[in-house]
């Protein structure tokens, strides 16, 4: 029965993702911005934005005994880490492999180049000095409220440029562009902000709701299994809460939309690797465990190929294959 309902939620977020995407692209093409801004922030944050809740009410709420807090640690640290894990390496290679049938393993993968870099940059300096941030002494609160604010900054940084950097590469061929009509202007309304928005609020509210009765079913399995907090935070919840709403990426680039299937993976990457660090650094004890610091290795080694690949020429479909590699890399790691 747990596998049916699992089956179901799947529909919800497939369906989901087609009715928020559709109506994405007509919020970008309305606005006159760029697949950049479009697939890196509002794609990126919207998808992103409800599974920040889980690492958020895991730190929070898990107060009413020592070793409760201990497991709300154990789950906001392992869910702050294993997402942009999840993204940096199995995301991108399903991905990929959406499309290997059709352009081959040898096939190209065309991004807008000045974005993607931009995205990747901030990424792994975040997610660098959020490393770093482990071996800073608990002694030291200052010091370590100080790196939180300063990647708290860093993310609003990184948005403002991606914003300033809209109008020229709308004017070099990459606005976004709606291919289809919007699904709601089937049924005879008009094409407006204000349908744009309800739209957008229906599919985001279907994704919430596939999501977390994906989640549901995904942690009673755990608990069968019988597994660590830690572990569950790492491997089970990001692929609960991100990996089915990023099927986003999948339909946009079967759809050849390469850039927005890009930006709505390495900017919730950005979005995972500031924001959500930052509060770790700042309110759990943010130590280098085992399967922490492995996380974290792996997830910078998987941006800094995918930085190195695309600095080099371009990305194949094979390419990401590796990404792929390395997220089973750590299972092995993690598992041992």
């Amino acid at each position: 029965m747990i596998f049916v309902q699992l089956f179901l939620m799947l529909v919800i977020i497939l369906i989901a993702a087609e009715i928020f995407t559709n109506a994405l692209e007509h919020l970008g093409e309305k606005l006159g911005i760029s697949e950049g801004v479009t697939g890196s922030i509002f794609a990126a944050v919207g998808t992103a934005l409800p599974e920040t809740l889980v690492p958020l009410l895991a730190i929070f709420t898990y107060t009413s005994s020592a070793a409760n807090e201990n497991a709300g640690h154990e789950i906001g640290v392992g869910a702050i880490l294993g997402a942009p894990l999840m993204l940096a390496t199995l995301s991108l290679s399903l991905m990929a492999i959406s499309v290997w049938k059709r352009r081959g393993t040898q096939g190209h993968l065309r991004p807008e180049r000045t974005g993607l870099l931009r995205d990747l940059n901030f990424f792994i300096f975040a997610f660098g000095v959020a490393a770093i941030a482990m071996y800073v002494p608990h002694t030291l609160p200052a010091v370590r409220y100080g790196i939180g604010a300063c990647m708290v900054m860093t993310y609003f940084v990184y948005v403002m440029m991606t914003i300033n950097a809209s109008k020229a590469l709308v004017e070099g061929g990459h606005a976004t562009e709606a291919q289809t009509d919007m699904y709601l202007c089937r049924l005879g309304m008009p094409n407006n902000m204000v349908v744009i928005a309800v739209q957008l609020f229906l599919g985001l509210a279907l994704l919430i709701v596939g999501a977390k009765g994906f989640i549901n079913q995904v942690e009673g399995v755990a608990a069968i299994i019988g597994i660590s907090a830690l572990l569950l935070s790492l491997l089970i919840i990001p692929i609960a809460t991100e990996l089915p709403e990023k099927v986003n990426s999948i339909l946009w680039i079967r759809k050849g939309k390469d850039t927005l299937a890009f930006g709505n993976i390495t900017g919730a990457m950005v979005f995972q690797g500031t924001l959500l660090p930052a509060i770790g650094i700042m309110l759990t004890p943010w130590e280098p465990r085992k399967e922490v610091l492995w996380g974290i290795i792996i997830t910078l080694i998987a941006a800094v190929w995918l930085r190195y690949l695309m600095a080099k020429g371009g990305i194949r479909v094979w390419h990401l294959l590796v990404n792929g590699a390395m997220y089973l890399t750590y299972l092995a790691i993690a598992l041992t």
